[in-house]
């Protein structure tokens, strides 16, 4: 298999295919996050299990699979890309899907979300307050993974990563305070601003945990950080066409879900703040309070006439050519970064 890295050249995949990676991803930090999730005290545990989709409700075994893995594997794929040992790093990368989960568990309760994987959120099991001190417990025990594996890396590495949850956080407050703020009074810059805090904050620590554990040097680790931030915008622009435009079968939420909660998404903010009659258009409808199914559907349709749907497609281009750039900074020949760059793809080529 080949595909290419942004530049028009192109790499064998040599097995590195995104699914292969995510599945073996999968396999090497599975048991490291079971090990985690079996410490904790047994309500929190149960709360975990639940969420991680390993167990139902009343304790019994499921067979879920908890998310795609796609943050551990940029830990595990950026050690490898630097020369180093990807086996040392699991404990890393166990560190970030933990973080990642007490981010959903949390973002669930603030969304008022009741569906994630095809399963009712753990909110709406076992209350906001079980649920809440479970993903308290995952960021701690996230904190402590690092910290337990004594590797040379891990105090850089837990202080990254603090850091990034401080910025998470940050993205997260921005996130709802601008849903309390008029549909013409977010620019388009204060949104990229949330969406690289919320979204691609976690992709670049994660990318710049594994160079810590490759033994890179600051610049690298910078460079590396960076490669995450665009991608992870990249990321957060496909996804927020798909909170349009997604397929409910695919999803697993009704269509428009954006729309209908008035989010203030990319495509969204493109089309308010683009002067046009459409932007006009949008912006009446989201002062509707309880918006109708046609009222989502006009919005969809001024979203796509007022251009918010092409920059949003530009945009996630323009930041994947930026982050190959900056992967280049940390690895010279691209054709050692072949397991970043696969991941990339996958997550930029997502349909909706």
């Amino acid at each position: 298999m080949t595909h290419t890295d942004g530049t028009g050249t192109r790499h064998e995949g040599d097995g590195r295919d995104a699914f292969a990676l995510l599945d073996r991803t999968h396999a090497a930090v599975t048991p490291r996050l079971r090990a985690g999730l079996d410490s904790l005290p047994g309500p929190l545990r149960r709360v975990a299990m639940y969420h991680f989709g390993w167990e139902h409700a009343d304790g019994t075994p499921a067979s879920g699979r908890p998310g795609k893995a796609l943050r551990p594997a940029l830990v595990l794929a950026a050690t490898r890309a630097l020369g180093g040992d990807p086996a040392v790093a699991v404990g890393a990368a166990a560190a970030v899907e933990l973080v990642h989960n007490f981010t959903l568990l949390h973002d669930d309760i603030v969304d008022e979300d009741r569906t994630r994987r095809d399963r009712p959120t753990a909110w709406t099991v076992f209350g906001v307050p079980d649920a809440l001190v479970a993903g308290d417990a995952l960021q701690a025990l996230a904190l402590g993974t690092l910290v337990a594996e004594g590797h040379p890396a891990a105090p850089a590495a837990a202080a990254r990563l603090g850091a990034c949850v401080v910025e998470l956080c940050a993205g997260q407050q921005a996130d709802c305070a601008f849903e309390e703020r008029g549909p013409l009074d977010v620019s388009l810059d204060e949104c990229l601003a949330m969406a690289e805090a919320k979204t691609g904050a976690l992709l670049g620590c994660a990318c710049a945990l594994g160079a810590l554990y490759a033994g890179a040097g600051e610049a690298q680790v910078a460079a590396m950080d960076a490669f995450g931030r665009q991608a992870g915008l990249a990321f957060q622009l496909i996804d927020d066409l798909i909170g349009i435009w997604g397929d409910p079968r695919h999803t697993g939420k009704p269509a428009g879900a954006d729309l209908v909660a008035l989010k203030k998404s990319l495509p969204v903010v493109a089309a308010l703040t683009s002067g046009t009659a459409e932007g006009a258009e949008l912006a009446e409808l989201y002062r509707r309070p309880a918006p109708t199914d046609e009222h989502v559907a006009r919005a969809a349709r001024a979203v796509e006439r007022a251009g918010g749907r092409d920059w949003a497609q530009a945009e996630a281009a323009d930041r994947m050519a930026r982050a190959v750039d900056e992967l280049s900074r940390a690895v010279p020949d691209l054709a050692a970064a072949g397991e970043l760059l696969s991941l990339a793809e996958f997550v930029t080529r997502r349909s909706y």
